[in-house]
């Protein structure tokens, strides 16, 4: 193999110029004589033990992180215990939990001339006892309402106009209708 290194070598000295390709030939001639030995190419690590050796690796040094986002909330802050917050039970004969559910049954166990619905005082009038789909909500909402929102909201109208015509559109062409029967 030397042999051939060496013929070669000769070859590519006569090609070369005689100024630069002098002393790459020289320089190539000495790595020769000394044998073979590849190129060198630098890696800091060669295995992950290595790389571990020197301790986890130092991700944005210098900076503080305002929150804590690992793990568990601290018990400490400033080298100082955390108060923890009295006891305070609630008051279960408070209106809204004494009164909760009491129109429940209403219609059961009452006189018999009240609804349910008619004692949901929470839910808008035009939604009590109300069953049905979004497109008829909003028609009943828009019978009720139309003409004072086109005062007083006409955004809002707009809106719900648009939302009517599109839930329109979406039901009677994008959905099958319940009374189709296959052939």
């Amino acid at each position: 193999m030397a042999a051939a290194v060496k013929s070669l070598l000769g070859a590519l000295s006569r090609v070369a110029t005689p100024s630069y390709g002098a002393a790459v030939t020289a320089a190539a001639a000495a790595r020769m004589s000394q044998g073979w030995a590849p190129l060198v190419t630098s890696v800091r690590h060669r295995y992950h033990w290595q790389k571990m050796e020197k301790g986890p690796l130092l991700r944005n040094y210098g900076e503080k992180e305002p929150l804590h986002n690992k793990g568990l909330l601290p018990h400490m802050e400033h080298h100082k215990r955390l108060p923890i917050p009295l006891f305070r039970p609630k008051n279960n004969w408070a209106e809204k939990r004494a009164l909760f559910g009491q129109n429940d049954y209403i219609d059961i166990l009452g006189p018999g001339n009240l609804h349910p619905t008619k004692t949901a005082y929470s839910v808008p009038a035009w939604l009590r006892g109300f069953k049905g789909n979004e497109y008829q909500m909003l028609l009943r909402k828009k019978k009720m309402f139309g003409r004072q929102m086109g005062i007083y909201r006409p955004t809002k109208r707009r809106e719900m106009e648009k939302r009517i015509v599109w839930l329109y559109k979406f039901l009677n062409f994008k959905t099958k209708d319940y009374m189709w029967k296959k052939a």
